[in-house]
């Protein structure tokens, strides 16, 4: 039998994504790719145990914010807030079985430029958005701050998270995202690790006190 792919090498391996059997070059060249490949393929997991990271020098700079310093001590006092960020993207990548790493990485990129001109010039700027479900994504994002922000109200009288705090999160978080994509077109191994982190019941506003995951990352 031949690949259901090419249809010149021998098959040797069941694709679900074809719902047949292929090469091994096929899966390796397509997977993720031209091929949807679902997060249980036991050779996709396979192919990411053995997928060096991807290093930042490999990336276009200006993608990753540089501009935007977030130090050590941003990190632990908003833990919280990033774990929350981190929490929201998860329940819309749950909600809508459609989004891809790139969806992700586009709508956090359009909501870094809107919140940077917002702490920078305090002018409101919504970034265009490709598709509905990057718009998803951003606005159960938005949600999550508008929720953190009532979350802060209630408990301590006042709202302290800044524009710019909220900036430097979704920047992490986007720089987290291109550390952890294949950067294939397809690629779903960042949304794949969220769901590794969040169970599906968790809340989306996490108190201080609760917010120590493995989602910070030296």
């Amino acid at each position: 039998m031949s690949c259901a792919i090419c249809e010149k090498r021998k098959e040797k391996r069941f694709c679900p994504a074809v719902h047949g059997r292929i090469c091994p070059r096929c899966c390796g060249e397509q997977r993720e790719v031209t091929l949807d490949c679902p997060s249980d393929c036991v050779y996709l997991q396979q192919a990411r145990e053995h997928e060096k990271p991807r290093s930042m020098d490999e990336l276009d700079r200006s993608a990753l914010f540089l501009q935007v310093e977030i130090g050590d001590q941003f990190l632990y006092e908003h833990e919280h807030l990033i774990m929350s960020l981190s929490y929201a993207l998860a329940k819309s990548a749950r909600a809508d079985h459609a989004p891809k790493d790139a969806d992700v990485i586009a709508a956090l990129t359009a909501m870094a430029k809107s919140y940077e001109t917002l702490a920078n010039s305090g002018l409101h700027y919504e970034a265009p958005m490709a598709s509905v479900t990057q718009q998803a994504i951003a606005a159960e994002v938005q949600k999550m701050i508008r929720e953190y922000r009532e979350a802060e109200q209630k408990h301590l009288g006042y709202t302290r998270l800044r524009d710019s705090d909220v900036l430097r999160a979704l920047v992490f978080v986007l720089r987290m995202a291109h550390g952890r994509t294949s950067g294939r077109p397809k690629s779903r191994a960042f949304i794949d690790f969220l769901f590794s982190q969040f169970a599906e019941k968790h809340s989306a506003v996490l108190a201080p006190q609760e917010a120590r995951s493995s989602i910070i990352v030296p």
